[in-house]
């Protein structure tokens, strides 16, 4: 069994825990948090041992893989200190709020040989697992454009629950915080960012970042992208899709959550086998749970020593393109790739 510890007992902390629970090949030894009262729950319900010090934590042999928890700010010291350990990592999105932690944390992992994953686990929701497929194919042809649109609520009770949320230093805003994992999607699928371009605001929430943003970008293939993220939806979530769009195919997968094909047609796609596609995800829409599937594929990752499937490389070109739209935004100037800073 590939044992695994928790740091972080806040909410997204319950599906990391439920996460590994049902994971084959894989059980929760520790948790760590600086309140003792969050890691109760746990310590109760999955027999663990729990830990208010991290350093202690990390000297415990019996931990193979850490998973960090905590506000974004925090990720990149607390990867390095756990790959310092020889501890293997799972960090929640976003892999860090700069690419130079990134960057930090990529290279500390493989000079201790500890494999880092990034939690993405919208990759794995059923329609979306179609489409890759579609895409690897070559169904679209030449690619023309794709949408990603997060229209979302976050109202300011939410933003109040904890001093680190909508903060630039730990939270990062609309784009770093709740679009990230659609603007992975966008990046999986298109491929890599030439440009890009954008202007926000915050507009409706009292935060220090924004809670609004729009965007264009240009890939390296040619294809160009537009990106639409906000928070400031009313009353409550309205949806998120992604949109893409060649001379021989189109698809939106939407929802609230983006997990529904809404609107398919290709050029190579009989009728019949489209309407299966779109019932067969229509029955089960959100499949085996994404942190499910990081797990298992982590615990796999070290039994084959190989690299995990969403690698921290992969994280850091999901937060290199919010890194550039904010750059942007800031700059009022288009940002060319690699982005510098």
């Amino acid at each position: 069994m590939i044992r695994y510890a928790i740091v972080g007992c806040g909410h997204i902390a319950k599906k990391h825990a439920s996460a590994i629970d049902n994971a084959e090949n894989s059980v929760l030894t520790a948790v760590c948090d600086t309140v003792p009262e969050r890691m109760e729950e746990y310590i109760q319900k999955y027999g663990v041992k729990g830990y208010t010090d991290l350093d202690e934590m990390l000297q415990d042999g019996e931990i193979d893989v850490v998973n960090i928890c905590t506000p974004s700010g925090f990720h990149a010291d607390l990867t390095v200190k756990a790959a310092n350990a020889k501890k293997h990592i799972v960090v929640e999105k976003p892999i860090a709020l700069t690419l130079e932690d990134a960057n930090k944390m990529i290279q500390v992992c493989a000079e201790n040989n500890v494999k880092l994953a990034v939690v993405h686990p919208n990759r794995f929701r059923p329609a979306m697992l179609e489409l890759k497929q579609m895409m690897d194919k070559g169904m679209f042809g030449k690619l023309s454009h794709a949408n990603a649109t997060v229209r979302w609520n976050r109202d300011q009770a939410y933003y109040d629950q904890a001093p680190w949320r909508g903060t630039k230093a730990f939270d990062g805003g609309v784009l770093m915080n709740q679009a990230i994992h659609n603007l992975d999607l966008l990046v999986w699928l298109m491929g890599d960012v030439n440009q890009a371009f954008s202007m926000d605001a915050t507009r409706l929430r009292n935060i220090e970042a924004e809670d609004v943003s729009t965007g264009v970008v240009k890939f390296e293939n040619g294809a160009l992208g537009v990106v639409e993220a906000a928070t400031t939806i009313y009353p409550k979530n309205f949806e998120e899709s992604l949109s893409i769009f060649g001379e021989k195919g189109t698809i939106k997968v939407g929802g609230t959550t983006a997990n529904f094909i809404e609107h398919i047609m290709f050029e190579d796609l009989e009728e019949n086998a489209k309407q299966a596609m779109i019932e067969k995800i229509k029955n089960d829409p959100f499949g085996k749970p994404g942190h499910q599937w990081i797990i298992e594929d982590m615990s796999k990752a070290i039994e084959e020593n190989r690299e995990p499937i969403v690698t921290g490389e992969d994280g850091k070109r999901a937060l290199e393109l919010v890194v550039a739209l904010n750059k942007s935004a800031e700059t009022n100037l288009p940002i060319n790739f690699p982005v510098q800073g």
